[in-house]
């Protein structure tokens, strides 16, 4: 058996390097590289990036990349909110591989990292989306608004009512049956059935999904 050193990189260019992290990047179709990614598919070694440029992100910047960075004071609130965007553009649970650019605002190992896994991070969606008594509360007004306007809940939908809607709804207008997960360019709002002039209200029974062409045709005619 023979045995051979592997090859020394000190010496190797940061053009060198940084053509490396190009050439990933073009390999996955990608506008930036994560860590895992080159580890994966990288010539070099990642703490050979890290010694040279200091930091994987400022690595990524020389290289004219995106940067998957994240920032650390991320709310929950604000994955959540993107995690709703990526299942209503699908039309159903996102997968591990489907969380990142262009479709995710961040990476799937974000989700990961703060909720000690993906499965947990989607349990955690569902349990904080599901949570009735924090929808009710953010649907209710006060009492001297109610009695100006005759209406006992408020007129926005937050964004967890909109999805428990969609997702009630199968993430398709119910007028013109079409889906953002067979045609892109398809915007879904949610509408209130009887118009909120009129005196509907907030309410499951009164939302329903539409697309936005047939919600401003709806919208034209009433």
């Amino acid at each position: 058996m023979k045995f051979e050193l592997n090859d020394y990189h000190r010496g190797m260019t940061d053009d060198t390097l940084l053509d490396d992290l190009k050439l990933v990047a073009k390999k996955l179709d990608k506008n930036s590289v994560t860590e895992e990614e080159y580890g994966i598919h990288g010539r070099y070694h990642t703490t050979t990036i890290f010694r040279r440029f200091g930091s994987w992100f400022a690595a990524i910047e020389r290289a004219g990349l995106d940067s998957s960075r994240t920032p650390m004071n991320v709310l929950d609130d604000d994955l959540f909110h993107n995690l709703e965007e990526v299942w209503i553009k699908l039309g159903r649970q996102p997968s591990y591989n489907d969380v990142e650019k262009p479709l995710s605002k961040y990476h799937v190992t974000t989700y990961a990292k703060r909720f000690g896994g993906w499965r947990n991070a989607l349990e955690e969606f569902v349990k904080y989306v599901n949570d009735d008594d924090e929808v009710r509360q953010s649907e209710q007004i006060t009492p001297s608004i109610v009695t100006i306007n005759k209406h006992k809940t408020k007129r926005n939908i937050n964004w967890r009512l909109r999805f428990i809607i969609m997702r009630r709804d199968n993430f398709k207008c119910q007028s013109c049956g079409r889906s953002p997960a067979t045609d892109p360019s398809i915007i879904l709002h949610i509408d209130h059935k009887k118009a909120w002039a009129n005196g509907g209200e907030t309410i499951l029974e009164n939302l329903q999904t539409l697309c936005s062409v047939c919600n401003i045709g709806k919208s034209d005619i009433e």
